[in-house]
């Protein structure tokens, strides 16, 4: 039971919403920020369960699609997917209850375009963007979020009227922010990419023209970009001040 509840959320992949939150977090701490235990803890599950949700949300979808079977029933598999939406929307409702309407917009569209990705008329997960946004969500979001919740008014405040709305950005939190999530963006978009390029064939007979079919041989040229970017932005979070020296050893994985 178990086993097959492992593999219907394939919690293999959740590398690629835990690893931004593990590395925002680990940033956090490293440029003297006070991490909040509740909040944070409160995010990772509800972040951690929708990303379960999603997973289940697309293996039924395509399953459905390609008349294939699943670990269980629909009917047990489509519980299961309720139960874990209803968990993560319950604790997305207390972490916005814990901060403000920033996490309710940022959470709202994580739910609104996880369950696009793989449900309705036009999947995302079908077309060329599924890269751009998973990379998006995963890369950027996540860090946005849990750096807001950790330190708000760090990246910008906002001000409300009848009238107009204020707001002022801090420029460099939000320069290191966006150095910061290039990293996660650009693995994530790759693992997605990787994916597609080995499944393409069958992806076309079932009805998913996804990036790689559209870049074909250029699609090897755009995973290892992808890469390079990556190692770039660490670079540049060093160069400009973000990061330790230190990090730079991680460079010692392109050998």
């Amino acid at each position: 039971m178990v086993k097959r509840f492992l593999d219907y959320v394939e919690i293999k992949t959740k590398i690629t919403s835990v690893f931004p939150y593990l590395m925002t977090l680990c940033y956090l701490v490293l440029s003297g920020r006070e991490i909040d235990p509740l909040r944070s803890a409160v995010f990772f599950f509800g972040m951690f369960l929708f990303d379960l949700t999603a997973t289940t949300v697309n293996n039924y979808s395509d399953t459905k699609k390609n008349h294939q079977t699943l670990q269980f029933s629909r009917r047990t598999a489509l519980r299961i997917t309720a139960v874990l939406l209803l968990l993560s929307a319950a604790l997305g409702v207390y972490l916005v209850s814990l901060t403000d309407m920033v996490v309710l917009l940022a959470g709202g569209l994580c739910f609104f375009f996880g369950i696009l990705y793989s449900w309705g008329p036009v999947p995302l997960s079908h077309g060329p963007y599924g890269e751009i946004a998973s990379g998006f969500f995963y890369g950027a979001v996540i860090p946005f979020i849990l750096v807001y919740i950790n330190t708000p008014g760090l990246l910008f405040s906002y001000s409300l009227s009848p009238e107009k709305i204020l707001i002022e950005i801090t420029v460099m939190p939000v320069a290191g922010l966006l150095l910061l999530a290039v990293l996660p963006f650009c693995l994530t978009a790759n693992i997605m990419l990787a994916n597609n390029i080995c499944d393409v064939g069958h992806d076309v007979q079932v009805g998913r023209y996804t990036l790689a079919f559209y870049l074909k041989k250029r699609a090897l040229y755009v995973f290892a970009l992808l890469y390079y970017a990556a190692y770039a932005s660490v670079i540049l979070m060093v160069i400009a001040g973000f990061l330790s020296p230190l990090s730079l050893l991680m460079l010692l994985t392109l050998i």
